[in-house]
């Protein structure tokens, strides 16, 4: 019962269950492997939060170069992930690694969900409000770090960002949401375009609403040091089915394609439940952003103004 480009496969056992079921293993993006265990296992969450759904345990996905660096950091990467599966209420049931060139650490997430609550990306509605739960920037971050651009207290100031899960966002599914998909490697244009294509609308964004992790953001995406391949990949891309107004400056069209790490959740909202929505949002101490609407028109199109 699963379409194409869900975030997660869907097989449903019953009226009342449905298996949800996703993978995801990332390269370290920060030099703590503790923070990198969390981070990990947050981002590959995600997935199920995106669709509605409860993640119930897991497999452990490793890849780790055991002669060129210390076992005592494949142990932190593990009890990372592990500590931050149980606060998430999630089992870590078995898994698997391999001998590798560089760290690998992910997860195979299974959860559930009843049918009647999944979320997908083809249920939008022309005049929905887009809303967006966590703060864009932490690609441009990474990178920056990566090349040395940023002095290391910067991975100090990420790191809370980064091993947050989306389970508390989650809860606003519950309240009337038409659609969902979570926010990653392809950037906010990339899963919004999924999204409305999905849907068969178009969306405008308002460049002044998108919420930002650091107020030095957009200074930093006018750097070459903190431009990844990802980014530079996804705006290609976008450029098949965007519009910018003539006043959004080249850092918001970075910022906007800037590929994410543990994003948020980008939803659509009727706007009679987007008080409520903002509410639930809000007391899980998530974004409340609401950065643009979905309108009829080319399905998949995209404008982006002030």
């Amino acid at each position: 019962m699963t379409g194409i480009g869900a975030d997660a496969a869907v097989y449903r056992l019953s009226d009342e269950v449905a298996v949800l079921q996703t993978v995801d293993y990332i390269t370290p993006v920060v030099n703590d492997p503790h923070a990198f265990g969390r981070i990990a296992v947050a981002n590959a969450l995600s997935d199920i939060y995106a669709m509605g759904g409860t993640p119930a345990f897991a497999l452990n996905l490793v890849g780790f170069p055991v002669r060129s660096l210390p076992l005592q950091h494949l142990e932190e990467i593990l009890r990372g992930g592990a500590q931050a599966a149980a606060e998430a209420g999630v089992i870590i049931a078995g898994g698997h690694s391999i001998e590798d060139n560089a760290p690998k650490y992910g997860l195979s997430v299974t959860g559930f969900v009843h049918p009647r609550d999944l979320v997908t990306k083809s249920g939008a509605r022309a005049g929905n409000l887009l809303f967006l739960t966590k703060p864009l920037g932490s690609g441009l971050v990474i990178t920056a770090l990566d090349h040395g651009f940023l002095a290391e207290e910067w991975e100090a100031k990420l790191i809370p960002f980064l091993v947050s899960t989306n389970r508390g966002a989650a809860r606003a599914l519950r309240r009337g949401v038409t659609a969902c998909t979570d926010v990653s490697g392809f950037g906010l244009l990339g899963h919004l375009h999924e999204l409305t294509g999905q849907s068969g609308l178009s969306a405008r964004l308002s460049a002044a609403a998108i919420p930002l992790l650091f107020p030095e953001i957009p200074a930093l995406a006018g750097r070459e040091e903190a431009i990844s391949l990802g980014l530079r990949n996804n705006l290609r891309y976008a450029e098949n089915f965007i519009s910018w107004r003539p006043q959004i400056a080249p850092e918001f069209r970075h910022i906007l394609s800037d590929p994410q790490t543990s994003g948020g959740l980008l939803l659509a909202v009727s706007p009679a439940v987007a008080g409520e929505v903002a509410a639930t949002l809000t007391d899980a101490g998530c974004s409340a952003a609401v950065i643009g609407e979905l309108v009829a028109g080319e399905a998949g199109a995209v404008s982006v103004g002030r």
